[in-house]
């Protein structure tokens, strides 16, 4: 099977941490966003992933030529934004295997089944088939319409409170079949907004809500809770966690109170400190008496003695 890593945005919601960083390369514990993302594909089924990336694509290349990963990955170079569509179909001329194509957002971090879409898909004879999470608030997103055997019959573009028909939405990671893909045009275009009704209308698109969890990690508070989620699950080959903190250094000694936080290789933190719901980058300097809340804090960064702070992303290098 083949799978499509969509990854072309800029990341400026994640900005300074993506000024000159691949988002993908971004750590969450002790792996890449990307590593997090593709952790539901089944590998005996995978020998290469398709990155579709149109920034920081030599940041990626060097990475990707000396990582360790258990697949191969390859780069789908977009020289101006395509959408998901315009990328998807730019990566078909990577795609080797056969059978339906597993496409992933690549922002995501979730416990979807891939086996259990794939074999949803199939029993279904589905063109695509979209995996589908729970919101109790679908306002912000696209909703779809699940009939009682499986099938998506209809979506809607963020509901008016009260208007929506169903609170399933799509969840960033769906099968296509290739001649789909192979028929896609090449010009700039949406796959959710523009394909995925004309396939719901032919009576081809099928859904499998999944449990568990799922995250969105493209803002600083999801990529924070991102990494919550990868502590709460055990999704870590290195480090420890403690008391829902994750620690690459397993001897990290601290006498200050931190929750909810992860903390990377080499951090030094001060006496007397407070830090709340934060991601903390190797070599970052903590100083005495700091307090920090829902905080990104860059590689390398110093946090001077006596900061207080809210809700900010600290570059890489930055003092404050």
């Amino acid at each position: 099977m083949d799978v499509v890593v969509l990854a072309g945005g800029f990341g400026t919601r994640l900005r300074p941490w993506t000024e000159g960083r691949a988002k993908p390369l971004l750590p969450v514990l002790d792996k890449t966003l990307l590593e997090r993302v593709v952790e539901c594909v089944p590998f005996d089924t995978v020998d290469r992933v398709i990155i579709a990336a149109g920034y920081s694509v030599e940041e990626m290349q060097v990475f990707f030529s000396s990582s360790n990963l258990p697949f191969e990955v390859i780069i789908s170079v977009e020289d101006e934004p395509l959408g998901t569509g315009g990328a998807i179909s730019k990566s078909f001329e990577h795609l080797t295997g056969d059978g339906p194509v597993l496409i992933l957002n690549g922002d995501l971090v979730s416990s979807v089944d891939v086996n259990n879409l794939l074999n949803h898909h199939m029993k279904m004879n589905a063109l695509a088939t979209l995996s589908l999470w729970h919101v109790e608030d679908p306002s912000r997103f696209g909703v779809c319409g699940l009939d009682s055997s499986g099938m998506i019959t209809k979506f809607q573009e963020k509901p008016e409170p009260g208007t929506e028909f169903s609170n399933l939405i799509n969840a960033g990671c769906y099968l296509i079949e290739r001649e789909v893909i192979e028929s896609l045009s090449s010009e700039k275009h949406s796959i959710e907004r523009d394909v995925f009704p004309e396939i719901a209308k032919s009576g081809k698109m099928a859904g499998l809500e999944f449990k568990g969890y799922f995250v969105d990690a493209g803002t600083p508070s999801s990529f924070i809770e991102a990494t919550q989620v990868c502590i709460s699950n055990n999704r870590f080959n290195k480090g420890e966690s403690n008391e829902g903190n994750w620690f690459f250094d397993s001897n990290f000694i601290t006498s200050s109170q931190i929750s909810g936080s992860s903390i990377s290789s080499g951090v030094s933190i001060g006496n007397d400190c407070e830090i709340i719901d934060c991601v903390i980058l190797s070599g970052a300097t903590i100083g005495d008496g700091c307090k920090l809340t829902r905080c990104l804090i860059g590689e390398s960064s110093k946090i001077n003695n006596n900061s207080d702070i809210s809700d900010k992303v600290v570059g890489h290098g930055e003092i404050v």
